[in-house]
């Protein structure tokens, strides 16, 4: 049978794509309805029997005998004379049906008809791949490492799904080599023409809090909720959560005896510094555990304009900041308020943004990011501590410390 040639490969795209009967035989009446329509006109007359599984094809012309030499629509009638060439005993106004060989669409609308039908089955496939994937969207996913490019590295899975994990989504320290299992979230799919492009995340903010349902009994079980998670990738990272259960200490269940269980964390995230604080609905003590390790004098909170302001000994001050504001900044992202940072007992001071005329601006930005922002905190320090803790020169800090005394000791 001449259909058979075309088709014998139904079975292989039914086994190989995993495409159920009912999905396969819908595709394939779709693709030889069109290849129909491109050579008579019109399939609404024909019926299409498909055995996907034995790769039988049946494709049925119906068309109504009518007078020789009346013949008006050719795809939907026909003439007496030529409906007796398939049955003697046809008589006008009765319906004939004729079986239509695939070698009558011509070589070709074959060849047409077999590209039509491997792009369905694709599209068909990259459907499901991003509904597959939609579903996975903020949840762990391990892929193994393929090619590694400039600005993203593809990763493959098991099935053979392409997944793109760009340059900006990898944590600063990773680094991988081709064939390396790779753990990230799924972010977010979406369909490009007719491929789903899949993009994984290493820096969200999800990624954090997926490892921690994954490495802690207490978090995956819901007896512990994780409340929010802030990040900067590979540097410092704050997790609040929370018990309704108080025989469990949430704090203690998620780092463990001497940071056992939060270490594998820790790990895979490039060494980042997690603090793990308990989560309250008291603003107060909830922005003095998230300024955690330093130690709080007082706190005076402006709940209209989202800032609090923070008083701390003079020594406590660099930690709050920590290094490059990191404490600070997510400190303030956690609890939702813009955190502003006095040192106590200190009544007159200038901020060093007064000096900016006489101080290049990032001198003081620079100086900032070790927690020093006014002139008494400058002063106050040690020069040779300074070149220590700061990119400054000896030379630029002392030219600092003499601007300071010439203006604000004076």
């Amino acid at each position: 049978m001449e259909n058979i040639a075309l088709i014998e490969s139904f079975s292989e795209f039914k086994d190989d794509k995993l495409i159920d009967r009912v999905t396969l035989m819908a595709i394939l009446e779709d693709v030889f309805r069109n290849a129909l329509k491109k050579k008579f006109g019109d399939d609404d007359n024909f019926d299409i029997i498909i055995n996907p599984d034995k790769g039988d094809l049946e494709i049925w012309r119906n068309r109504v005998v009518v007078a020789d030499g009346e013949v008006e629509e050719p795809n939907q009638e026909i003439s007496l004379s030529e409906a007796r060439k398939i049955e003697p005993d046809f008589e006008v106004g009765e319906d004939v049906s004729e079986e239509v060989k695939l070698i009558d669409l011509g070589r070709r609308a074959i060849l047409a008809l077999r590209q039509n039908l491997i792009s369905k089955i694709h599209e068909h496939d990259n459907t499901n791949i991003y509904k597959q994937f939609k579903d996975l969207v903020g949840e762990i996913y391990t892929a193994e490492v393929h090619h590694i490019r400039h600005r993203a590295i593809i990763l493959l899975d098991d099935e053979g799904n392409e997944i793109i994990l760009p340059k900006d989504r990898q944590i600063p320290s990773d680094f991988f080599r081709k064939g390396e299992n790779v753990r990230g979230v799924i972010e977010s799919v979406e369909l490009k023409g007719n491929k789903p492009a899949i993009i994984m995340s290493r820096t969200a903010p999800v990624f954090l809090e997926k490892l921690f349902e994954q490495e802690i009994p207490e978090v995956f079980d819901g007896l512990i909720t994780v409340k929010n998670v802030v990040r900067i990738p590979g540097e410092k990272a704050k997790v609040a959560v929370d018990s309704y259960d108080d025989r469990i200490d949430p704090v203690g269940a998620c780092v463990g005896m001497k940071g056992s269980r939060i270490h594998g964390i820790v790990r895979e995230l490039g060494n980042e510094n997690i603090d793990v604080i308990n989560y309250t609905n008291n603003l107060q003590l909830y922005i003095t555990r998230a300024l955690s390790p330093a130690r709080i004098t007082s706190i005076k909170l402006n709940e209209e304009t989202k800032r609090a302001e923070v008083i701390l000994k003079p020594e406590e001050v660099s930690k709050a900041i920590g290094r490059g504001g990191h404490n600070i900044r997510l400190a303030g992202q956690l609890t939702g308020y813009e955190i502003d940072v006095f040192r106590e007992g200190v009544e007159e001071d200038v901020e060093l943004s007064e000096f900016s005329d006489e101080i290049d601006p990032w001198i003081i930005e620079e100086l900032a990011k070790v927690g020093l922002d006014t002139a008494k905190s400058v002063l106050e320090q040690d020069v040779d501590d300074l070149v220590k803790r700061t990119d400054l020169e000896e030379e630029t800090i002392n030219e600092v410390v003499r601007i300071l005394k010439e203006e604000f000791e004076e």
